[in-house]
């Protein structure tokens, strides 16, 4: 075969080669290259959030405006929107000539983008343009231009107008257009693109199209219900176009859609995995490990008690035991309710001496926004490298949740925190149109934990850690009026040793200064607190995490905590059970519930195991003598049906003092789980009691009961104070087997069948006072 026999085979693959890599319109046989620019003025999280997707997918680009003035204050808004356009001329000056390469133009602060450089290209080549624009179902600026967009984008499916936050196409092209027309810095450039769109000969002579169906770009602002994630067989996640069936790579948070984008960020880019988990949650990451005390990074805590909050020791008890340098600590604390000054006071009385400063603000400061933005300007004025900020509700069992948060390197990180078994948490997945909670498509799987990382969401409240860089970056170029102008109010703080007696206050400003993320929202005064700060930071472009990357704690109810009692938290078992337990419930109940422990058995079908706590007992019996209505242990008893008891003692029912439903619980959670393991075949699910009571034993009152049987399936009986300290005597004596139980144990329980088998009698205490807690349970 002679050499001009193989040219036609030569040709085909010659053209096939033009196909595959070149523009026939250029007609360049050269493999495209892709450059990608985009404007920031400031390394803001959006920002840095596109450049770890760009770095991602290994795209070379160029960041234009960086540290340079901007003429509208924001690139983000769309006065001095012309500067955008003005940068990216001159930037394109050097490759306006050249042919084989490709320009991708993004905004900077609400892009991701989510594709290799070779993807995005076959995307645009099939677009069959030389410049391809995003789209979107909105016409702005001027939405009276609708009507001059071409006939055949009415009647195309897909989206009509045109968005300048993306376009790509080839660098002469793109630079002819940026350079056609003179546009000031200070004018709007999406009217600058549309208005070159809509010009037929413009539009013709650099082949301009819309991406109508987001192959390439994904503006979220009118699409929110057309996207959904989608994860390969890598478990890595896509947006997918459901309206289109399309994946768009490039997808844009425009208008008021940055929450979406915020929460699509959290998976796309390979940011989470269902198979690696979260992959992003090592990006920036720092370690305090090997860190000297003196070098650790300074902190400020904010605490804040806003409303009687129950089990209110446990929660300064976890502040204690942070696992973290006390002289590295400040402390600033706000308690609104009177209810909690007592605690307060012997927290501040114990701690003082312990952390670096403890400031306690004043009653002057009687509004929740003003104390929260005193504590953020003494972080200022203090220097403070971190303010951590918990309010009384939050529960920090984990000690390293500082150090955790800390090394997370996220500038404003909420731990998770949710109350157990609800789903109620610290923060909203996702926003309402009229900016309050709706649940996120993940929001469950997080708080459930079977999602595990760091996510970005639009609101946090009750505990989080805020990089001191965030409030001191606001006085940055602040001339010196404007300095002490961001400084005039100054903290009305307790200093070591002083009490609120003692502290002077100076004037606080009504309105409060935005050189810092402000808890205060000045167009809407009512809103509450944490969604004036969270929507404060949204308006800033600061991103809010929360992370579930470890268990940090929970959340305790404190919406119907009730104060009228002496011992409020014993009332707490329905709302709050998880503290409950904790403070009341004995420490080895647990192990009476396996299946191998063997329960002891002082006497015949008599168990006896631990229940409850001594803090249980003594709180019980100072809540009845507080209540101080004994009965007088005469047969006629007027809070029984038909007023006579046969077998009577001196005692308080729980009814009487509105314990009636908890101790119903009680016995349902804590009582009738032992029962069905001791009693088989036993099931009564709730279980009833009637006679609920606390009986008093004392030699000069009642110092013993007659033999009887109980009007109940089975009785409990629990010793609430100690035989030979608080009393001498006592016990029970079961009369048909001839055996006695007298050294009986403070917080366990008697556990007994009633009525037929188990006659008995209350042993003569012949000193001090005795008291039980007695069920009829099951009558």
């Amino acid at each position: 075969m002679k050499l001009n026999d193989y040219c036609p085979l030569v040709i085909c693959f010659f053209s096939l080669f033009l196909i595959a890599n070149g523009d026939q319109s250029t007609g360049s046989i050269f493999p495209q290259d892709l450059l990608v620019f985009t404007v920031a003025t400031k390394p803001t999280d959006g920002f840095l959030r596109l450049n770890r997707s760009l770095n991602l997918f290994d795209h070379r680009f160029e960041v234009l405006g960086l540290n340079e003035p901007w003429v509208g204050g924001d690139v983000a808004s769309t006065t001095g929107g012309g500067q955008k356009v003005n940068l990216l001329k001159k930037a394109l000056e050097k490759y306006s000539k050249e042919q084989n390469l490709i320009i991708l133009f993004v905004d900077s602060y609400d892009v991701i983008i989510n594709a290799k450089r070779e993807e995005i290209l076959d995307r645009f080549n099939t677009l069959g343009a030389k410049v391809v624009f995003s789209a979107e179902d909105f016409c702005w600026p001027d939405p009276s231009l609708a009507k001059d967009y071409p006939d055949k984008d009415r009647d195309n499916v897909g989206h009509r107008y045109l968005n300048s936050g993306g376009f790509i196409g080839w660098a002469p092209q793109v630079y002819e257009i940026v350079s056609s027309s003179a546009i000031k810095d200070t004018d709007d450039d999406q009217l600058f693109y549309t208005k070159i769109y809509l010009n037929n000969e413009l539009r013709t002579k650099w082949s301009i199209k819309l991406d109508h169906k987001a192959v390439i770009f994904q503006n979220l602002q009118g699409a929110v219900g057309d996207v959904q994630l989608r994860f390969n067989e890598d478990g890595w996640a896509s947006v997918h176009n459901a309206a289109f069936q399309t994946e768009p790579v490039v997808i844009h948070g425009n208008g008021l859609s940055k929450v979406v984008l915020n929460s699509l960020g959290n998976y796309i880019a390979k940011a989470w995995s269902t198979k690696h988990g979260c992959a992003s949650c090592q990006d920036n990451r720092i370690s305090l490990d090997g860190l000297k005390p003196d070098d650790l990074p300074s902190v400020l805590i904010g605490i804040f008690i806003i409303h009687p909050t129950p089990f209110i020791e446990s929660f300064f008890a976890r502040i204690v035991q942070l696992s973290y340098p006390k002289e590295k600590i400040s402390l600033i604390i706000y308690n609104k309710s009177a209810y909690h000054d007592k605690h307060v006071a012997d927290f501040v009385k114990h701690n003082t001496s312990v952390y670096r400063n403890v400031y306690v603000l004043p009653e002057s400061v009687d509004k929740d926004w003003q104390a929260r933005n005193l504590a953020l300007e003494e972080c200022v004025k203090i220097n403070c490298d971190y303010y951590f900020s918990i309010d009384s509700d939050a529960r920090l069992n984990n000690t390293k949740t500082l150090i955790s948060l800390i090394e997370q390197n996220r500038r404003i990180i909420a731990p998770l925190l949710v109350r157990p078994g609800k789903l109620w948490s610290n923060f909203w997945g996702a926003l309402s149109s009229d900016g309050f909670y709706s649940r996120s498509h993940d929001y469950i799987e997080i708080i459930k934990n079977e999602k595990r990382g760091i996510w970005n969401v639009p609101h946090i409240t009750d505990c989080y850690l805020i990089n001191g860089t965030v409030l001191k970056e606001g006085l940055a170029g602040l001339t010196e009026s404007e300095s002490d102008e961001a400084n005039m109010v100054d903290a009305p703080i307790n200093k070591k040793g002083d009490t609120p007696d003692e502290v002077g206050t100076k004037k606080i400003g009504e309105k409060v200064k935005s050189y810092y993320p402000s808890y205060r929202n000045d167009k809407d005064p009512s809103m509450d607190t944490d969604m004036a700060f969270s929507a404060s930071l949204r308006s800033q472009g600061i991103f809010i995490y929360v992370s579930n990357i470890e268990d940090y704690g929970h959340l305790v109810n404190s919406e119907p905590f009730e104060t009228s009692h002496l011992h409020n938290d014993l009332y707490e078992i329905y709302n709050n059970q998880y503290e409950w337990a904790e403070k009341y419930i004995h420490p080895n109940y647990s192990a009476v519930l396996k299946e191998d422990h063997i329960i002891e058995q002082p006497c015949p079908d008599v168990y006896w195991f631990p229940i409850v706590t001594p803090t249980f007992c003594k709180h019980l019996i100072e809540e009845m003598e507080n209540y101080g209505q004994w009965s007088d242990g005469s047969n006629y008893d007027p809070r029984l049906n038909g007023g006579y008891e046969s077998v009577p003692t001196v005692d308080i029912h729980t009814n009487q003092v509105g314990l009636e439903q908890q101790w119903l619980y009680f016995l349902r959670e804590y009582v009738r789980p032992v029962q069905e393991k001791v009693f088989i075949g036993y099931f009564h699910d709730p279980p009833k009691a009637t006679m609920n009571f606390i009986v008093r034993y004392k030699p000069t009152e009642q110092a013993f009961l007659k033999p009887h049987h109980d009007t109940s399936t089975y009785t409990i009986n629990i010793a609430l104070n100690r035989v030979g300290i608080d009393y001498e005597g006592g016990g029970c004596r079961f009369v048909r087997y001839n055996c006695s139980v007298v050294s009986l144990r403070q917080g366990w329980t008697l556990m007994h069948p009633g009525k037929l088998t188990h006659y008995h009698e209350g042993l003569t205490v012949t000193s001090g006072t005795r008291y039980i807690m007695v069920s009829f349970v099951d009558p």
